[in-house]
């Protein structure tokens, strides 16, 4: 059976070159210009060995050939580059890489390069196939699944934000009720906890509590998948590299806000409809109602303040998720910053599309009312202009500049 060839590189000169090298030498060859495209022939057809470039305007070549390592990881993969140095060399070894070679090149060069990364990936799997489970025991480590932050950076900058800006619309709109509703099941899940917790436990025990059954939201958003417009603030580093605009941008923030705004209402009326609130003699209904209330009642400055703080952690929560490629992983990475952000008491707007309806409704619906609550500044009203809208401006000033921008900053922003 004829060795097979797929060539990734946006140099349609190079493709051409080395297509009429390898056809001679008796491979299959097959070529593509876009990354993306490359990444789903390779997912549908096992080659020999993969030709990548390093710098493509859709994908970075460092993004494929990480991917590669998960989607292909029977091919060898060499990686060609017109701006060589030892420091990309080393990284793109790190990642998985047989062989690295600078352009311009001759047919000889490119042929050996080819050849060893062959015979490097042969030799590779058969040491790997009877020792990698003895191998994980004695030396157990991380490295092998987990992200260090400047991967991060360029994964969020270079493929997650691109990819969310270029997801078909209805796709989205879909992912995003879903997202609306999980975060509801969040809220109504830590309410369902903690609404009779003794008072003798304290408000900080109570709060911890909260914020731990609270968590599940983003949990079901991660892992589940679905669209989040707080955590897709993060697209805003896909933009300032380059990789997409802000017409998409927002555009797909708009798209995904509403939807979770759906969701969440769909969420709040399946409880009220449930009769869940009734829990505890109606109980769980009057801890909903005095939740919306205090919402409505933040001042303006409070509200945008806090939005900021809860954005910052949940875009945390998202970041270090992405570190890991295990579910575990990614609970603990989410856990502990969700539980943080609602035991100190930040503002989310997704979160408050659920509270803040459901007590409307208890309110309205099921004549819930509550001692010293003035219930008729209860309203859609004051929901959308006391806590909404600088609920809203805040997350996006959380997520966008204090995470989005600041690792940009960090760790991709261009050197002088």
């Amino acid at each position: 059976m004829a060795q097979t060839m797929l060539i990734i590189d946006d140099d349609t000169a190079v493709l051409a070159s080395c297509q009429r090298i390898f056809t001679e030498e008796g491979f299959e060859v097959t070529t593509t210009t876009n990354p993306l495209d490359g990444l789903d022939m390779a997912q549908t057809k096992a080659y020999t060995v993969i030709l990548c470039d390093w710098h493509m305007p859709e994908l970075d070549g460092m993004n494929v050939v990480s991917r590669l390592q998960t989607q292909a990881p029977e091919s060898a993969v060499v990686m060609i580059s017109g701006y060589p140095s030892v420091d990309r060399a080393t990284e793109a070894m790190k990642r998985g890489v047989m062989d690295y070679l600078p352009k311009p090149f001759t047919p000889e060069e490119i042929s050996k390069a080819v050849n060893k990364a062959i015979s490097a990936k042969l030799l590779q799997e058969k040491k790997t196939m009877g020792m990698f489970e003895k191998f994980m025991e004695k030396f157990p480590t991380q490295s092998l699944d987990d992200k260090g932050p400047k991967i991060i950076a360029e994964t969020v900058a270079q493929t997650v934000g691109v990819a969310k800006a270029t997801s078909p619309w209805l796709s989205l709109f879909v992912l995003g009720v879903m997202a609306g509703a999980y975060i509801g099941f969040g809220g109504l899940f830590s309410a369902s906890v903690t609404f009779d917790m003794a008072p003798a436990l304290g408000i900080g025990l109570k709060k911890l509590v909260t914020g731990a059954a609270f968590s599940l939201g983003l949990m079901l958003v991660v892992i589940a998948g679905a669209e989040l417009f707080t955590g897709n603030n993060l697209m805003v580093s896909s933009v300032i590299t380059g990789r997409t605009t802000w017409r998409k941008v927002l555009a797909k923030w708009g798209l995904v806000y509403g939807a979770n705004f759906i969701g969440s209402i769909l969420l709040a009326l399946l409880f009220y409809a449930s009769g869940l609130w009734k829990t505890g003699n109606g109980a769980l209904g009057l801890v909903a109602l005095k939740t919306a209330y205090a919402k409505v009642h933040l001042s303006t400055g409070e509200a945008f303040v806090r939005a900021i703080g809860c954005n910052w952690m949940v875009c945390l929560a998202v970041w270090m998720a992405l570190a890991s490629r295990q579910t575990i992983g990614k609970i603990f990475a989410i856990f502990f910053p969700i539980m943080g952000f609602v035991a100190i008491g930040f503002e989310h707007c997704v979160a408050n599309m659920y509270f803040i309806p459901t007590g409307i409704f208890l309110s309205r619906w099921a004549g819930l009312s509550a001692t010293g609550l003035d219930l008729s500044t209860l309203t859609w009203g004051a929901f959308v202009v006391k806590n909404l809208i600088p609920v809203t401006v805040g997350n996006i000033i959380g997520g966008a500049v204090f995470v989005g921008l600041g690792y940009w900053g960090a760790y991709l922003r261009p050197s002088r």
